[in-house]
């Protein structure tokens, strides 16, 4: 059975300059719904590229005293950087540039001027040379260009002028018969109340410059760089050089671009194929910007984000992470470094980092680094399990209708509810009973299923994260074979895998550091110097007295919650020759996942207690306040160390 297909596209960016933060989203939006349909099983076509003509580009390549193809080509190869950094998975990279665009884009010109569609005329106008836009004199707002804000110019010469009048009505006919067609609604609206306003005929030829595609009949001219770079998505198709790849994937079925050049996408691209008697493609969607700290990007204001370094920092599945997470497709979003932060703390490292490296450190210590399903199942379950198949029910729904954010919250809504079965089954309970060994094989075979589940469920948005968490599981193969099929069949984790033997938390917490300035210093010489309360005498004891206590460094290798109690804290720890189980009353002060991997000091002879039915054998030893309260640590020491 042949494949369905799906072709979606970037906006191809100006090289005017380097990418930055909003460009990075865009694309990542696409290359995650590109990387969910072949998911999905489609055979997808993804394009992007740079849009590389134009007055603006040229002027550019004059003040750097270079040619412009020489200017465009250190700043197209920069973009491609950023896109492999990112992982994008675009399937071409189209540049305006290249020979079979040049060729596509003077055989259209041709077609249209000689069906009389284009005409030549004296033109006289308000140009914005950022935006490569015209203006009439009431479209301008403030004598300034109503798209960007920035000043305009008065050009006059003579141009070649595209009939965009002569398909209003039925443009406007085809979006109304088509609601889907500009997305969001709010676009969309904007779109037919700009058509009912009267459609004027495009200008589609400049004189001035000559950095453009001449125009095949008159080479004095050049093609307007809007008409050019649009006509960008037929060339990558196939259009014109491989018709059977033209028949394959067009019409498109997105143009993923910002909600600033919707017009020129929901409008004169549709004109140009109705002229050229080309079907329209099925979607525009028009996303939201992307603002920094509540404010939009600009150099002068200097908070321009540069998404290289934040990838070179965090790591490029937490950038993506972030930006699809963190922002509603359609609607402006805010970037600030402390949400992105949170998100990798609580939702990272937290949620789904702390959910496999519990799991997989269960496994290894309670079952030898083998997971087994024994089938001895409760209802708890039977609820985990049915929670993970409408999970995956949903996800598909919702990337379906592009809701990618709603999406990754049905999946860590999945994982919140795995990393509480934990805490409900109590696995290490369970371990302390051999009658109860085939139900403790059970609980982690459930967790590591629901995790494989997940990892797939993720890999659009994280693609190198997923993988990892199937290597951990022990699950061998190409990841780039797996389907969205295998996670809606619950089981498929074959009994008996041996998962990874010295798995590495794939999301460490970020620590926040406060800044060294005054105010900070006297801040903290405050914290410092905070009175403590006097600490009743104690009697004194002999160093003979003292040495009966033996006291070690100890590792903290897990860390759970004790069912009930507010309070206490069950923490497995290792003392080099031997693991134990030590109830503490610190989880006012500590979470879980703080402990895992620390080096404490503990108590080894103390005698056993049991604490909540909990068999504790030891004690952990802190410095408190009787508010503040902080484990006493040996960081650099290993497991077992004697503490004197």
């Amino acid at each position: 059975m042949e494949k369905q297909t799906f072709y979606i596209t970037t906006p191809i960016y100006y090289p005017s300059d380097r990418l930055h933060i909003g460009h990075a989203y865009c694309t990542t939006v696409a290359d995650a719904i590109a990387r969910y349909k072949r998911l999905a099983g489609f055979d997808v076509f993804f394009l992007t590229g740079s849009d590389e003509h134009g007055q603006k580009i040229q002027r550019k390549a004059q003040e750097e005293q270079v040619t412009p193809i020489a200017y465009v080509d250190k700043i197209v190869a920069s973009f491609q950087n950023l896109w492999q950094k990112l992982h994008i998975s675009h399937d071409d990279f189209i540049r305006t540039t290249e020979k079979r665009h040049r060729e596509v884009v003077q055989a259209i010109f041709q077609k249209i001027y000689d069906q009389g569609d284009i005409y030549k005329a004296s033109y006289e106008g308000w140009y914005c040379t950022p935006c490569e836009t015209f203006w009439l004199e009431r479209q301008l707002e403030d004598g300034k260009c109503p798209d960007c804000g920035r000043p305009v110019e008065l050009l006059g010469e003579e141009s070649y002028f595209f009939r965009m009048s002569k398909y209003q009505d039925r443009l406007l006919q085809f979006i109304e018969e088509n609601p889907d067609f500009i997305q969001p609604t709010s676009r969309r609206n904007e779109m037919i109340n700009f058509i009912k306003g009267g459609l004027e005929d495009l200008c589609v030829s400049r004189t001035t410059f000559d950095w453009g595609i001449p125009v095949p009949f008159d080479p004095k001219h050049v093609v307007y760089v809007w008409f050019d770079a649009l006509t960008n998505y037929i060339t990558a198709a196939g259009y014109m050089h491989d018709r059977e790849k033209f028949a394959k994937y067009w019409p498109a079925d997105i143009h993923l671009v910002g909600k600033e050049i919707v017009r020129f996408h929901s409008i004169i691209w549709p004109v140009i194929l109705m002229a050229l008697g080309v079907p329209l493609p099925k979607k525009v969607y028009g996303h939201g910007w992307l603002v920094v700290e509540g404010d939009k990007m600009s150099k002068s204001k200097g908070n321009v984000i540069d998404p290289v370094a934040l990838i070179d920092e965090f790591g490029a599945d937490t950038i993506r992470y972030f930006l699809l997470r963190e922002i509603n497709l359609g609607m402006d979003g805010n970037f600030s470094r402390d949400a992105l932060i949170n998100r990798i703390n609580s939702d990272l490292a937290n949620d789904l980092g702390n959910l496999l490296h519990r799991t997989l450190n269960m496994i290894h210590r309670f079952n030898g680094g083998v997971v087994q399903n024994s089938h001895v199942t409760e209802a708890i379950d039977d609820g985990l399990i049915s929670l993970a198949k409408q999970t995956v029910s949903s996800y598909q729904a919702m990337m379906e209708q592009l809701d990618i954010n709603g999406a990754i919250k049905e999946v860590w809504a999945l994982i919140s509810r795995t990393n509480k079965y934990i805490d409900e089954t109590g696995p290490w309970a369970l371990a302390k009973d051999p009658a109860k060994k085939e139900r403790l094989d059970t609980v982690l075979y459930n967790l590591a299923e629901t995790l494989r589940i997940v990892a797939i469920l993720i890999s659009p948005f994280m693609p190198l994260t997923a993988p990892k968490i199937y290597s951990q599981l022990g699950l061998v193969g190409d990841f780039t074979e797996v389907t969205l099929e295998m996670a809606k069949e619950w089981g498929l984790l074959p009994s008996g895998t041996q998962v990874a033997a010295h798995p590495e938390p794939i999301f460490p917490r970020i620590e926040i550091k406060t800044a060294d300035n005054g105010a900070g210093k006297a801040a903290a010489h405050v914290e410092v110097k905070k009175t403590v309360e006097a600490v009743p005498a104690i009697p004194e004891v002999t160093i003979d007295e003292f040495a009966k206590l033996d006291l070690r460094v100890a590792k903290v290798l897990a860390a759970e919650k004790v069912k009930g109690a507010d309070k206490l804290l069950l923490l497995t720890v290792d003392l080099g020759s031997e693991q134990r189980s030590i109830v503490s009353g610190i989880a006012k002060h500590y979470t879980p996942e703080e402990l895992v991997g620390k080096n404490v000091v503990m108590i080894v002879n103390l005698k056993p207690a049991k604490i909540r039915g909990i068999e504790s054998r030891g004690m952990v030893l802190a410095a408190s306040d009787g508010e503040k309260l902080t484990l006493a640590t040996a960081p650099d020491m290993p497991p077992g160390s004697k503490v004197k």
